[in-house]
C-alpha cells in the first residue's frame, strides 16, 4: 500500500501541459513529466460538461446518470448513501484521509475523528471545517470567492483578512506567499488589468495550508483542489492559441495583454507539484496523483462586454410568485443561481420558470430532488438589444426581474472551455516508468476512484469499473 496525494488540477489537458513543459525546461513539470505514467482520461458523463459534474464522477465511480449531481448545494444525502465520494469510503475502512477544497466536499462528515484534516469547497454555505482553528481561512476564502465570480473584487474583507492575518502561522502561510502577494499588489500599480491574477492567489493561499497539514498530519490520502488554471484558460485561450479559431474575433492588442495569464498561472501549479514532489521524495511510502475530470480546449472568440446576471433574488422570487420564507439561495458559480424552494411552491416557481423568456430563447434552468432549483443566468452582450424579457407573454424590464447586464472588465468570454479529454499523471519516486509522450493509454476518469480504492486494499463496490491503471492492483 502507498499513501496517495490527489493533485485536482481541474481541468488542464495535456496541450497545456506539455506547451509549459517546453517552454519552461528548467520547470518540475518538465523534468518529472517523464517520470510519471501518464493517461489520457476521458469522462464519460452525459450531461454537458462542467466540474461541479464531473469531478463527482471521478471521486465517485460513477456517471452523472447515475449521482444525479447537476450543481452545487444539492443535497447529497441519498448519492452520498449509494455512491459515496473516494474519502468518505477511505475514511469508513480506516484509512486517515485529509481533504482540501475537493468539489462536493460540504458539508463536513461524521466521524470526523477518522480524518486528519477537513477543509469544504469554496462554495460551502458555512466556513465550518475541521480543525475548528480553520475555520478563519474559510470564512476568508468563501468571501474572496463571493466578491470575485467574473470581475476580480479589489476590495478586501477586513475582518476575515485580519484574522487570518493573526493566524497566519498556524494555518501555513509562508514568508515567500506575502512576498509574492506584496509583488502583485506593486505590479498592479503599474499594470492595473493583472488585478485578473489574483484569482491565483487564493489558490496559492489554500496551498499553503494544504501543505502545513500534509506536512504535520501525514494523511494515509489526501486530495487538494486548484481551479487557478482553469479559470485563466475559460479567459484566456484566445490570447494564448489564437491560432485556433477559424475567426478570432480579439483585437491584437487584447491578445498581447492577456497571452501569457495561462502561462501565469501553470507556473503557480508547478510551483505546487515541486512542493508536493519534494513531500514525496522525502517520505518514500507516498506517491503522488495529479488528476483532472476532464480538459479544456478553444471554444468562442468574440468578446464579451457583459453577461447578465440576478442582481436582486428577492425581486426574482418575487416575480415568479414567490413569497419571503418560501426559498433560500446556495452558493453557485456565478451568474449560475441555485435556489431552494419550498414544497408548496416548487410546481408554481417551475411553472413560472417555463414561461420565462430571455433573449428570445427560454430560459435554461434544472432540477432537482427536495426543490432544488439552478438558474442558468449569464447570457452575453445583451445590452446591445432591449433590456427585456418575456414573462407570460408580457414584456418586463430586466430591471423589474432584478436582473441587470454586468460590464466585464476584461471582455473575456469563455474562449476555453470543456472537452471530455484530460490528463492522470502518477509519480512514484520508488517506481520510474520512463514513458514517453506519445505513450498516454486512454483511461476512463471512472477508473481513477477504484484505482485508489484498490492501492489501499479496500474493496471495489460492484459499481466501479475494474481499473487498468499501473500499480493499482
Amino acid at each position: 500500500m502507498k499513501k496517495v496525494i490527489l493533485y485536482e488540477l481541474n481541468e488542464v489537458p495535456f496541450r497545456v501541459l506539455d506547451d509549459f513543459c517546453a517552454n519552461h525546461p528548467e520547470s518540475t513539470f518538465a523534468k518529472k513529466l517523464r517520470m510519471c505514467s501518464q493517461y489520457e482520461t476521458f469522462s464519460e458523463d452525459t450531461a454537458p460538461l462542467s466540474p461541479w459534474i464531473t469531478w463527482p464522477s471521478l471521486h465517485r465511480g460513477v456517471t452523472d446518470r447515475f449521482h444525479h449531481i447537476r450543481a452545487f448545494g444539492q443535497d447529497l444525502a441519498e448519492v452520498d448513501r449509494m455512491h459515496p465520494p473516494i474519502w468518505k469510503i477511505l475514511a469508513e475502512n480506516s484509512i486517515r484521509t485529509g481533504v482540501c477544497g475537493s468539489l462536493h466536499s460540504y458539508p463536513l462528515p461524521a466521524g470526523l475523528d477518522r480524518y486528519a484534516f477537513y477543509l469544504p469547497d469554496t462554495f460551502a454555505k458555512t466556513a465550518e471545517s475541521f480543525p475548528g482553528f480553520l475555520t478563519t481561512f474559510q470564512e476568508f476564502n468563501l468571501q474572496m470567492a463571493r466578491n470575485s465570480p467574473r470581475n476580480v473584487s479589489k476590495a478586501i474583507p477586513l475582518g476575515p483578512t485580519l484574522r487570518v492575518l493573526g493566524n497566519a502561522s498556524r494555518i501555513g502561510l509562508r514568508p515567500r506567499t506575502f512576498v509574492a502577494l506584496g509583488a502583485q499588489l506593486k505590479d498592479e500599480v503599474f499594470h492595473p488589468w493583472r488585478s485578473t491574477r489574483r484569482r491565483s492567489f487564493q489558490s496559492v493561499l489554500q496551498f499553503d495550508v494544504f501543505l502545513k497539514l500534509l506536512v504535520h498530519t501525514q494523511p494515509d490520502f489526501a486530495s487538494f483542489f486548484s481551479n487557478h488554471v482553469a479559470s485563466a484558460m475559460h479567459r484566456y485561450w484566445a490570447a494564448a492559441y489564437p491560432e485556433d479559431y477559424e475567426r478570432n474575433q480579439y483585437d491584437s492588442g487584447w491578445i498581447a495583454r492577456y497571452r501569457c495569464e495561462i502561462e501565469f498561472a501553470m507556473e503557480w501549479a508547478d510551483r505546487f507539484f515541486t512542493d508536493l514532489v519534494s513531500f514525496v521524495e522525502a517520505h518514500r511510502g507516498y506517491v503522488l496523483w495529479v488528476a483532472t475530470s476532464m480538459g479544456q480546449a478553444a471554444w468562442n472568440g468574440y468578446p464579451v462586454d457583459t453577461q447578465l446576471y440576478l442582481k436582486d433574488a428577492a425581486r426574482f422570487a418575487s416575480s415568479m410568485g414567490l413569497e419571503p420564507g418560501t426559498w433560500s439561495t446556495r452558493p453557485a458559480m456565478l451568474p449560475v443561481v441555485n435556489l431552494f424552494v419550498d414544497e408548496s411552491r416548487q410546481r408554481r416557481f417551475e411553472e413560472s420558470l417555463k414561461q420565462l423568456i430571455i433573449d428570445g430563447k427560454p430560459f435554461e434552468f434544472s432540477t432537482a430532488s427536495g426543490g432544488f432549483f439552478s438558474l442558468h443566468f449569464g447570457h452575453v452582450n445583451l445590452h446591445r438589444t432591449p433590456q427585456m424579457a418575456v414573462l407570460r407573454g408580457k414584456p418586463v424590464p430586466f430591471s423589474q426581474l432584478g436582473l441587470e447586464c454586468r460590464d466585464i472588465e476584461d471582455k473575456a468570454a469563455s474562449s476555453g472551455y470543456h472537452i471530455p479529454n484530460g490528463m492522470l499523471l502518477v509519480y512514484d519516486p520508488g517506481r520510474v516508468p520512463l514513458r514517453l509522450k506519445e505513450e498516454r493509454p486512454g483511461i476512463s476518469t471512472l477508473e481513477i476512484a477504484p484505482a485508489l480504492l484498490a492501492n489501499f486494499g479496500v474493496p471495489i463496490p460492484s459499481y466501479m469499473k475494474k481499473p487498468s491503471i499501473i500499480g493499482a492492483s
